[in-house]
């Protein structure tokens, strides 16, 4: 051959898309092709398929493999003369290498392509089953099941067939070939087939007559004794039939196996019997089955063995597949499911995943499963096991809106023909997209890809999983609008009925007001209509995801009802991610965030940083300098105080919202898993933002009666849980107040003087207003009620010296000064400090006094009829417990451990264990239990709007608590289970620790 001949071939070679040209010339200079070697009939055919490299090589061997010269001459002449041949048998030698290695074991194989009849387009069961007629063994079944298969991909790969009808041809060939294990496994043991009715039902893929090249068959068995014969023995003989298909269809031979049979989807899974009588799954679907086990029935279809017992199955259970919506958490658990199944895939493979990847197959079938289930109690039409079909069955009747359906078909098809063909090139089970470039380069060009196959793969498959990832969600609440807006002439809309199914499918109580809100948010013309309808569907799947949907959807109208007019209020929850998210979980997540955010809707515009900047709480000295500067520039006293208060409804709000989002977790930042940290965040937020509403109040008061200078120095000692940086949303601000009157001012001038700020600074709190009230509680003074509300430091002196009792020095543990005179209120610290760290400890009586007042407290003060293994506060292991042993540690070791001198309560119980004062287990037990007490506490103020130390009673309050919590739908009792196994520990340590028991 000349220099330039050669290099003509390689150029020629390359330009028909062969990757390695030189070994092609090689292989087309073999004997084998020499009689067509330069037949540009061939050349183009080859450069046609998906691999030209891997079709040329295949047919080397196809022809080295031919008995003879003649079979070889044939072969060649065939191929030359006939296209249709030519087309089918190169395509799928350029495709797969597995069928390749078929037709080189069974060389004649390649005839089954040459027939080109109208019946060999479209074939079905009963040609599948005539092709496999003549297998008399488990290997002669495999070589026919692969001669069938040789076809269906043949016409695959030259476009006879689409992805659709090819999955449907591969089930109705997996149909015939489980009829002639079956078939095979009774002619072995005639006597277990005459005694039993063996029924074999098709789940999945192979059921919903769309199943992969290379993929596990589920099945279903369901047996029967034959006339006359013993049930039990019948079912033995079932069972081995059963058994000994699975074996026929899965066991590796010389011809390798077939596929899978898996049975795992059957009552109990692989630890229920392998067969059960038709009455004994009806047993089990009506008492036991969990959700998903009726989604899987969807797909349920008769295929093998005896018919009629195939058909009374399916008609047995069908009528309980269509109640399955109706269950309790219906939405919620396929859902869930469908996370999990997410959440279980390698972090290496998410993003080649193609079946159960974000934006894969699954998420495409799960979503029109969804609306099957719901929809199909009351329309026929949608009951199809075929996904395809089910989504124009969905979209023909209004479930689903058309362009969206268009957009879920195009891309499930296409993600199922790159499924179908990386599967085809090695006949192995998988759905990961290569990562080898040749591989892609393959794959694309399989798809019609050319130009540049590798890229235009990847970004085909990227926007159809982006299609799927959109639209799977948005599929389930788009055409809710839809139905309660005005749609082109001619357009299917939901009915009133189906929207109202949809809603209570979801978790709504009251549908019909939920659609009313609908109208209102989304109807009309308007840009904020516009803007509404694309924002809702994401936003309504928010809700759902609460325990209180309706709660949420109301909320959202009122908000938008204020803001609606304002430009920043929609663009900032269309363009900034968080936002909306943000929004639609503090609105759904109870009363109090929607109660302050109600009061000014303009603090909306804090969800919506997108670090999350906007939610993260203000420091002491920053809300102190904000609060400070709003009553200066006021009038009075009254318009200051009325600042101060807006401040601190503001940052309610904030810490609200921040507490919310973290706990529930939204799709960018996930849950917060330190629940400590979450508790302390809250308690310091609400702590400073307290303090530095005093400190304005005070401001605004001394200004408004004295000018710059109170008559006495002045100071606020925060105690309890303000004082220790603890303080919940419904907490009172405990303190005492303390003065000292200035140089030459006489005392009642001065006492007079304290008394009146005292008593302005809580009337001005709580004046009714948009704000909440801030309630002060000096009930920890001196004498309690009965003795002043104010004292001088002198006084508090004398009292202490004097009267003071052990409860007393107790309480003093939390104090700290928290707004007015700094150097008054480091004195009263001085003053207080050998009380509540008493040198050498607390004596044996003082011990004894403590006890003595906490049993009284446990006996006398829990309200009449709580449930105290649920009481957060004063139940046994509860709040508490825990700050009573803690604080008797604090004035038994205080004097020795500095570490003891603090005013927050997990920060002493780390200081004990530092100390040695209890033990590792002991101290992450009590910290577990205060911190979900406390927890709890937080989680019914944001739910009920108002303070309780108990669990909610009203089922969608508790489910609110327990989703706060971590606890999903239905899972409530689990909640309270955990509560109580919590607080039960504490309590064993409490009684050691506490009572020395």
């Amino acid at each position: 051959m000349t220099p330039g001949r050669r290099s003509s071939t390689f150029t020629r070679l390359l330009r028909h898309g062969f990757t390695d040209a030189s070994a092609a010339e090689r292989l087309l200079d073999s004997a084998e092709l020499a009689a067509v070697r330069d037949d540009p009939v061939l050349l183009e055919a080859l450069g046609a398929t998906a691999d030209p490299d891997l079709a040329l090589h295949g047919l080397v061997r196809l022809l080295e493999a031919q008995p003879g010269p003649t079979a070889r001459r044939e072969l060649l002449d065939t191929l030359i003369a006939a296209k249709p041949l030519r087309d089918r048998l190169l395509g799928v030698l350029g495709a797969s290498a597995a069928l390749a290695d078929h037709l080189a074991r069974h060389p004649r194989d390649w005839e089954a392509l040459v027939t080109y009849e109208p019946r060999d387009l479209h074939p079905g069961v009963a040609e599948f089953e005539h092709g496999l007629a003549e297998a008399a063994d488990p290997v002669a079944l495999r070589v026919a099941y692969r001669r069938c298969l040789l076809s269906i991909a043949a016409r695959d790969v030259c476009g006879t067939t689409d992805v659709a009808q090819t999955a449907a041809e591969l089930a109705d060939l997996a149909t015939a070939t489980l009829r002639a294990a079956l078939t095979l496994a009774e002619a072995a043991a005639p006597g277990d087939a005459a005694a039993c009715r063996l029924a074999v039902i098709a789940m999945g893929k192979c059921g919903g007559h769309e199943l992969n090249y290379v993929s596990d068959v589920d099945v279903i068995f369901v047996g029967e004794a034959a006339d006359g014969a013993d049930e039990a023995k019948a079912l033995r003989s079932a069972t081995k039939l059963a058994s000994h298909m699975m074996r026929i269809c899965s066991e590796t031979t010389v011809e390798g196996s077939i596929w899978p049979v898996d049975a795992n989807l059957r009552p109990e899974g692989r630890n229920g019997p392998l067969v059960r009588t038709l009455s004994s799954h009806l047993a089990y679907y009506q008492r036991w089955a969990k959700t998903w086990e009726f989604q899987a029935l969807l797909k349920a279809r008769p295929v093998a063995g005896d018919p009629g017992l195939g058909q009374e199955y399916v008609a047995a259970l069908e009528p309980m597949v269509w109640k399955a919506a109706e269950r309790d958490n219906f939405v919620a658990d396929v859902q869930k499911m469908r996370r999990r199944v997410v959440e279980n895939i390698p972090a290496a493979e998410i993003d080649r995943e193609l079946k159960l990847g974000p934006g894969g197959l699954r998420d495409v079938e799960f979503a029109v499963q969804l609306l099957q289930l719901v929809h199909g109690r009351t329309d026929a039409t949608l009951r199809s096991g075929t996904t395809l079909d089910a989504l124009q069955a969905l979209a023909a009747g209004g479930y689903v809106g058309r362009a969206d359906a268009v957009q879920l078909d195009d891309a499930y098809r296409f993600l199922r023909s790159m499924e179908h063909r990386i599967q085809l090139y090695r006949l192995r089970r998988t759905h990961l997209v290569p990562e080898d470039e040749a591989d892609l380069r393959r794959l694309g060009r399989s798809l019609g890809l050319r130009t540049d196959p590798v890229t235009e793969l990847i970004r085909e498959w990227k926007q159809h999983t982006g299609v799927v990832r959109r639209l799977h969600e948005k599929l389930f609440y788009r055409p809710l609008l839809d139905a309660v807006a005005q749609l082109a002439p001619g357009e299917a809309r939901l009915s009133a009925e189906a929207a109202r199914e949809r809603l209570e499918a979801l978790g709504y109580a009251d549908p019909a007001a939920a659609l009313r809100h609908l109208e209102a948010l989304a109807s009309g013309v308007t840009r904020k209509a516009a803007i509404q309808r694309t924002l809702l569907p994401v936003l309504l799947g928010w809700f759902a995801d609460s325990a209180d949907p309706d709660a949420g959807l109301l909320n959202f109208r009122k908000v938008s009802d204020a803001l609606g007019k304002t430009p920043w209020y929609l663009r900032l929850l269309r363009d900034e991610g968080a936002a909306a998210e943000n929004l639609a979980r503090v609105l759904s997540a109870g009363r109090l965030a929607p109660d302050l955010l109600m009061r000014a809707p303009e603090a909306v515009a804090l969800l919506g940083d997108g670090d999350g900047g906007g939610l993260e709480p203000r420091g002491r000295a920053q809300l102190e300098q904000e609060i400070l500067a709003a009553v200066g520039r006021a009038d009075n006293a009254e318009d200051g105080v009325r600042a101060a208060r807006g401040v601190r409804r503001r940052e309610l709000f904030r810490t609200a919202a921040a507490d919310i989002v973290d706990s529930y977790g939204t799709e960018t930042k996930p849950v917060e898993p330190d629940q400590g940290a979450l508790v302390d965040r809250v308690g310091g937020a609400v702590s400073d933002l307290t303090a530095a509403t005093l400190a304005g109040t005070l401001r605004a008061v001394v200004r408004d009666g004295w000018g710059d200078t109170l008559p006495t120095r002045f100071v606020v000692i925060g105690m309890g849980r303000f004082g220790g940086h603890e303080l919940g949303y419904g907490s009172d601000a405990d303190v005492v107040f303390v003065h000292e009157p200035r140089e030459g001012v006489a005392e009642r001038e001065a006492a007079d003087a304290a008394g009146k700020v005292v008593a302005e600074m809580r009337r001005l709190l709580q004046i009714p207003s948009a704000d909440p009230p801030l309630l002060i509680d000096a009930d920890l003074r001196p004498e309690g009620r009965s003795g002043p509300l104010v004292r001088t430091l002198n006084s508090y002196e004398a009292y202490y010296r004097r009267w003071s009792l052990v409860w007393e020095s107790q309480a003093l543990l939390r104090a700290e000064p928290v707004a007015g005179d700094e150097e008054l209120g480091r004195r009263f610290i001085e003053l207080v400090d050998p009380l509540r760290y008493p040198a050498e400890g607390l004596g044996e009586d003082a011990v004894r006094e403590i006890r003595r007042l906490k049993a009284r407290m446990e006996s006398e003060r829990l309200p009449r009829g709580a449930d105290p293994k649920l009481h957060t506060k004063l139940g046994p292991g509860g709040l508490s417990d825990v700050e009573w042993t803690v604080q008797l540690l604090q004035l038994r070791h205080g004097w020795a451990e500095p570490g003891l001198r603090t005013t927050r309560t997990r920060e002493a119980l780390a200081a004990a264990w530092a100390a040695g004062l209890l033990g590792t287990e002991e101290a992450a037990i009590l910290d577990e239990a205060w911190v979900l007490a406390t927890r709890v506490r937080n989680a019914v103020m944001l739910v009920r709007g108002r303070a309780g130390d108990t669990f909610p009673t009203e089922s969608r309050e508790l489910a609110a608590v327990g989703r706060y919590l971590g606890y999903g739908d239905g899972h409530a009792g689990d909640m309270l289970d955990a509560y109580r196994r919590t607080t039960r520990r504490a309590r064993a340590v409490v009684e050691e620790l506490f009572y020395g028991a």
